[in-house]
């Protein structure tokens, strides 16, 4: 029997939801994609039954932003009926259900920060998927169902935009960063403490079920996120030269504005994640080593 079940959990941030578990004493069981299909009812509610949640956390998602534009059918498979399955057997069950959402269920053109109530309005395939497994577990789970947006995710575990830049700084005497997207850096092993003291709360009955927004707080550009990343190697931030969205077109469009609001948080007495800085400071040793390690080991 575990208190907490996290699927996806070879991710990086279900790696770092189980570490904080397991550092916090909280009996928890991780189910990566191979241990478990999270579109497969049989497979769900037989895993539910053999560990008996009394929290799910489901960190699994599709999230090649891209590819989603083209497999739009395959990525909603994974963010939106994979939601409603797990959802459906926390019913049963009487499990409390945390699902990790995204700032793209949002057009990304306001000029102040989203609260958790403003309308969305995805404009990609992704976007679209993710704000579906939204809905599937708020309508499913009225009573027991959580939404926890994030965005612009670093950590030490998997590949991210901390560790690439840090890998360019060695190989580019400068790089041309997007200004004109902004945004809140948010560090996996800060969120993953607020997903344990959310759920904590959740079996408590004092956080209301509904969207909450797990990100740091601040915000920046991806060129001001680049030039911090460089003043802590100790590299010339002024390496690191601003251009906008035109130089980097992709499939997907990517949000203008992603800076999410945290009332929420203070309506269920819960601490919102510090500054950006704060966070990206202390986790910046971890994320050095980790990514000197890849280069060493290929791996």
């Amino acid at each position: 029997m575990s208190a907490w079940l996290v699927t996806g959990s070879g991710g990086m941030l279900g790696r770092d939801l189980l570490a904080r578990l397991a550092a916090e004493g909280e009996p928890a069981t991780g189910l990566d994609r191979a241990a478990l299909d999270i579109t497969d009812p049989a497979a769900v509610r037989a895993a539910l039954r053999a560990h008996e949640p009394a929290v799910v956390v489901n960190c699994a998602a599709w999230t090649a932003v891209d590819d989603a534009e083209s497999q739009e059918s395959e990525a909603l498979a994974v963010n939106g009926t994979g939601p409603r399955v797990l959802a459906e057997a926390c019913r049963e069950s009487g499990a409390v259900m945390v699902q990790i959402s995204t700032d793209y269920v949002f057009p990304g053109d306001a000029g102040t920060p989203y609260a958790e109530d403003a309308p969305t309005g995805p404009r990609g395939a992704y976007g679209r998927t993710k704000l579906a497994g939204e809905r599937a577990v708020l309508d499913t789970l009225p009573e027991r169902g959580y939404v926890v947006r994030t965005a612009w995710l670093y950590g030490a575990g998997g590949g991210n935009f901390v560790r690439t830049m840090i890998k360019l700084e060695s190989v580019k005497d400068t790089l041309d960063v997007v200004d004109d997207q902004r945004g809140q850096p948010t560090w996996t092993a800060d969120l993953a403490g607020l997903l344990v003291r959310l759920g904590r709360a959740a079996l408590a009955g004092t956080a209301e079920p509904g969207v909450y927004h797990g990100t740091s707080g601040g915000e920046t550009s991806w060129f001001g996120f680049t030039r911090e990343i460089f003043r802590l190697l100790g590299a010339d931030p002024e390496r690191v030269l601003p251009t906008d969205s035109a130089a980097f077109v992709r499939p997907a469009p990517r949000p203008a504005y992603s800076v999410l609001g945290h009332e929420a948080w203070q309506r269920a007495g819960i601490e919102p994640l510090r500054n950006w800085r704060a966070a990206l400071t202390e986790a910046f040793p971890e994320l050095l080593t980790a990514e000197r390690q890849t280069s060493v080991t290929g791996q």
